[in-house]
């Protein structure tokens, strides 16, 4: 299979020792990468560049912050930054860390790893949504350089958006992405569970199918369901039988159902809402440079919008607000689910244009043990 072929660490950070945790362990801090990309962000990338600026502030409230920014961009991202983000200068081809960025994993004796998953564009030369993509490959790589975390170059083409781990051993991901041709022409579901569980210290893999609609990167799972606690998965949930997430919702409801985790826990499902649909306007799409055909969204394009793509960081839940009637249901239902965070509802508008949200411009970095 292809994935074979590709260069595999001597020592597996499961066989090291390592794992990765929850989304709610400790963190000391989270990443970023400023946009700038004319193609993915409109208007020269300005209005996204507000909006990432607002988001880092808002997390360096919590916790600390590391904005990448390219040499050119340096003055402009220092500027509109918050002094306590650190700002480091490093080439990427664009601004979404998720799924660039390194997947950092830990062992009990306070050491941090970094596992460095082969990027390729979201399906490489056929499906992939720009090329070259050269630099984003080899920022996780650098990422583990500046944080000395030991690195570990992981023998599969995926993305840190295409899993959740709830800490105990359990991963969950979508077959759409890890298992699609575009990435891993011929690789087999137990050879895929094998890599995921030995580079994130995991014993179980839950599968859903498709990713919400209209999602480009091809069915992340960090836009469709995510753990919020051991054995509990929120699922973005849909009842508009016209709508296509729909039956997409209820399958992936049913597989979770169906499941136990690495404890032997059946998953008890918990529903957030899909938000009202939204649509690229004219105005937006226009301010968009058609330099590239596979990033060229339309005016009245459907936008991949989900409340699952929040970060959690150290005492607070950062959540996609979108300036619609759903917003004050998804509120109540997060803070329902964290009742000892604070949930903050940022406007994302402005990164969702870009194709994605919260969850995959961010990449937490967790705490070791006795920092």
């Amino acid at each position: 299979m292809a994935a074979q072929t590709l260069i595999a660490p001597t020592q597996t950070p499961r066989a090291a020792g390592f794992r990765m945790p929850a989304e709610w362990h400790r963190q000391a801090g989270c990443w970023m990468a400023w946009p700038e990309r004319p193609d993915t962000w409109r208007l020269g990338a300005k209005p996204a560049q507000a909006a990432f600026a607002r988001l880092a502030n808002t997390i360096a409230r919590f916790e600390p912050v590391t904005m990448l920014v390219s040499a050119r961009q340096w003055e402009n991202a220092v500027r509109q930054l918050d002094p306590a983000v650190r700002v480091v200068e490093m080439s990427t081809n664009d601004a979404w860390l998720r799924d660039t960025g390194a997947t950092f994993v830990i062992d009990e004796a306070g050491h941090l790893g970094g596992v460095d998953w082969h990027f390729n564009g979201w399906g490489g030369l056929s499906d992939g949504l720009y090329f070259p993509w050269d630099a984003d490959d080899v920022v996780a790589a650098k990422m583990c350089d500046l944080e000395r975390a030991r690195h570990f170059r992981a023998p599969l083409v995926t993305e840190g958006g295409a899993i959740h781990v709830d800490g105990e051993g359990t991963v969950l991901t979508t077959e759409a992405c890890v298992l699609n041709p575009n990435r891993n022409p011929g690789l087999t579901r137990a050879d895929a569970e094998a890599i995921l569980c030995d580079h994130l210290g995991a014993q179980c893999v839950i599968w859903l199918n498709d990713g919400v609609p209209d999602d480009i990167t091809g069915g992340h799972i960090d836009n469709l369901a995510c753990f919020v606690a051991p054995g509990v998965v929120l699922l973005s949930w849909c009842d508009d039988p016209a709508d296509p997430h729909y039956a997409i919702s209820r399958e992936a409801e049913a597989r979770l159902q169906g499941a136990r985790d690495a404890k032997g826990r059946p998953i008890r499902v918990e529903r957030i809402p899909m938000p009202t649909p939204m649509f690229l306007t004219a105005e937006e799409a226009s301010g968009l440079d058609r330099t590239n055909p596979r990033l060229s969204s339309m005016a009245g394009d459907r936008l991949a919008a989900s409340y699952i793509n929040f970060l959690i960081v150290n005492g607070a839940v950062i959540a996609p607000a979108f300036g619609v009637p759903t917003d004050a249901t998804a509120a109540a239902i997060l803070t329902g689910l964290f009742p000892t965070h604070e949930i903050v509802m940022l406007p994302s508008r402005e990164i969702l244009l870009g194709g994605g949200n919260i969850h995959c411009v961010t990449q937490q970095q967790p705490a070791v043990r006795g920092a």
